[in-house]
């Protein structure tokens, strides 16, 4: 795919991906895997959602400790669901309650370069 294929940035129709990354002590990650899934599980049934996947880092010095990526059909789409009081509620619960801060910095993106092996 190249980028001539791809849908022009900012269109209402264009998927977005959001992307959220979590400053979190290594020992607290197995506790907010399990609560981050039980989000997610509410977000895959909100029109709109593609895909979502959450990453772990290999090594616990690293900064970030979890990435999650998810694909939207749209930036409605993704703020629509969102805006879910409950999925609001069950985030900002996750985050405070562990004993350390978790700190996320969430984000929509337009991809803007897409390679593949030929």
């Amino acid at each position: 795919m190249t980028t001539e294929s791809l849908p022009a940035v900012g269109t209402p129709d264009s998927s977005v991906t959001f992307i959220n990354v979590f400053e979190i002590s290594a020992d607290e990650l197995d506790e907010l895997d399990e609560k981050w899934e039980q989000g997610a599980r509410l977000m895959r049934d909100k029109p709109g959602f593609i895909d979502s996947r959450m990453h772990r880092a290999r090594s616990s010095d690293s900064r970030f400790q979890l990435v999650n990526v998810s694909h939207w059909e749209s930036q409605e789409a993704w703020e629509a669901a969102t805006a879910d009081p409950d999925f609001a509620s069950r985030t900002r619960a996750a985050r405070e309650q562990t004993e350390q801060p978790v700190t996320p910095n969430p984000a929509v993106y337009d991809v803007v370069v897409e390679l593949a092996a030929p």
